[in-house]
Formats: structure tokens, C-alpha cells, sequence
């Protein structure tokens, strides 16, 4: 039969090992020396080994002791974790956080295991929608804090930071240099319009080739290298790269990066997600430049929409 090990008896012998001493553990674990020395003892008897050579006048670990410490440290962290986790209750329910979906990497997942970390009970509902769609349901208050990407910031909100629009596709891809040039885009996009625009002031024409509300869809068609998309500088998907075109495709400008907290939305935990939300933000905007690098030029006037 299994036979199980006591861990009040485990955090004693923790404690005397990193303390140096039965005295200095039992302070830190706020009981009596005797108290230390008994459990240390009971530990030692169900295993039936010496785990502290007590022949000097300062405590050491013996070879076994070594080896059974750093299962206890394992078994003691496990324990902690699954307590806090079982029995706190000062905050527990839900709070909904709206992204656009382009700029849900890097930092929304850093967000969410950081939150996840300090708040185990409280559950995320992550909302990925289009900025539009977010401030209407903003509105509605039916979202406790949105991000959004705008060329300005309305009167209630927070600018996170302010970022480049920048051509994202396949990594490796071609298609990029096609004419006319296909774009994959959602239909309410607030980066779509910024494309057409920068491409007609270009006299670059254009195409689109994939229309779909479905990210997924838009994402896989630009990964296949079917089309081209536009995102935040540094915030395109693990899966897509950067374009470096050498200036064969319009700048498009700059967008910020907006934070807009519900006034109902006062709670700590409410309050911390949104310091979360800025220092990942204030990380992603301090990051290394991912300006467009030099290549050979490239003639486009005789490459046709048919050409691969």
C-alpha cells in the first residue's frame, strides 16, 4: 500500500535547509524549535533515513537530504499553487476585453497569462472583432475594455501607442509584385481604406482578391500567397512577414493604438488588466524598427495578373 508523505513535515525541512539551523526555521515558519525538530524527526522515521548530519555543532544535509530536497521544493510549490488556486476567493467572475484582431499579437497573449497568474478565478472573455464593431458594443456596454487602431482617439480614450501601417505577406512570397496588385482584407477593416488610398495616390492598381469576415480566411489566403495585407509594424502574425518591397509599394501611414476602459469597469481587477494591457503595448512600441530594407528594383510595367 502507497504510504504518503506528510508536507507540514517537507516545509520543515525546507525551511531548516535553506535557514541553516532548527532556530532560524522555526521563527520563519512561526513555531517552536521543538515543534521543527519533532516533524523533522517524524520525517526521518517514515523513511527510515538520516536526512541532517547533526554531528557539528551546525546542521548539514546529508546525501539523502540532497536528494529529497528538491522533491520537496517541487511538492511544496505544487501544494501552494493548487491551495491558492482551490481557495481564493476575493476576486471570481468575468471580465470581456475586445481586440481588433490585427494587433492581437504579440502582447494580447502575454496579457492573458500574466492576468491568468495573479487572477486564477477570474475568467477573459477575449472579444476579436473589427474596431467599428468594438466601439458600437463599447457603447452598448457590452464590453468592459476595448483596443481599437484609429488615426485619432476619441474623448475617453487612451493612446497606447502610435505605429506604422505597414504591407505584410507569405514569407518568401512573390505575389506582392503582381499588377494588378491583390489585396485580402475584412470588409470593415479600418486598414483596407488606407491601402486603396495609398495605391491610387500611387497609380498602382489594384484588386481584391479575397473579401471575407473571417480572419482566419484572410490570414490563410496571405500565408498561401494569394494576397497582400496591411498591419501594424511588429504586429503581424507568427505566420506572415513583413514585405520588403525596397519602395515598390506606398507608405500607408500611421495608426494609434486606442484603450478604452467602461466607466461601470472600476474594479482592481479591471484596473490591473489595463496596466497590463499598457506596459505590453509600451513593450511592443519600444520594440526594434522593422523599417523596409534596400532590394533591387523592380519593373512592373510589363508583369501582368496572370504572372507568378
Amino acid at each position: 500500500m502507497p504510504r504518503n508523505l506528510d508536507l507540514t513535515s517537507l516545509r520543515s525541512f525546507v525551511a531548516v535547509a535553506e535557514a541553516g539551523g532548527v532556530t532560524r526555521a522555526a521563527g520563519f515558519l512561526n513555531l517552536t524549535q521543538s515543534a521543527v525538530s519533532m516533524q523533522l524527526k517524524r520525517l526521518e522515521e517514515s523513511l527510515d533515513m538520516s536526512l541532517l548530519d547533526r554531528s557539528s555543532r551546525t546542521i548539514a544535509i546529508t546525501a539523502s537530504g540532497e536528494q529529497l530536497l528538491s522533491y520537496a521544493r517541487r511538492m511544496l510549490k505544487l501544494n501552494d499553487e493548487v491551495f491558492a488556486l482551490m481557495t481564493h476567493q476575493a476576486y471570481e467572475g468575468e471580465i470581456v476585453l475586445g481586440v481588433p484582431h490585427d494587433i492581437v499579437y504579440p502582447a494580447i497573449p502575454e496579457v492573458l497569462k500574466r492576468f491568468n497568474a495573479e487572477y486564477p478565478r477570474m475568467r477573459v472573455q477575449l472579444l476579436s472583432s473589427v474596431t467599428v464593431s468594438l466601439k458600437e458594443k463599447f457603447r452598448r456596454g457590452e464590453v468592459d475594455i476595448i483596443l481599437t487602431t484609429e488615426e485619432g482617439c476619441d474623448t475617453g480614450g487612451e493612446t497606447l501607442m502610435n505605429r506604422d501601417l505597414v504591407w505584410v505577406g507569405a514569407k518568401g512570397g512573390t505575389v506582392w509584385r503582381d499588377r494588378p496588385l491583390k489585396l485580402a482584407f475584412e470588409p470593415h477593416c479600418m486598414f483596407r481604406m488606407a491601402a486603396q488610398k495609398a495605391l491610387d495616390a500611387a497609380n498602382i492598381p489594384w484588386e481584391m482578391a479575397v473579401e471575407s469576415d473571417s480572419t482566419r480566411t484572410i490570414e490563410a489566403s496571405v500565408s498561401a500567397d494569394l494576397a497582400v495585407h496591411s498591419v501594424l509594424d511588429g504586429m503581424e502574425a507568427p505566420h506572415l512577414e513583413q514585405i520588403r518591397h525596397g519602395g515598390a509599394l506606398p507608405d500607408l501611414g500611421s495608426k494609434k493604438v486606442n484603450m478604452f476602459i467602461s466607466e461601470l469597469a472600476t474594479s482592481q481587477v479591471a484596473l490591473d488588466l489595463a496596466e497590463f494591457l499598457r506596459q505590453a503595448y509600451s513593450r511592443v512600441s519600444a520594440g526594434s524598427d522593422h523599417g523596409s530594407t534596400t532590394t533591387l528594383p523592380v519593373d512592373f510595367r510589363s508583369r501582368s495578373s496572370a504572372s507568378a
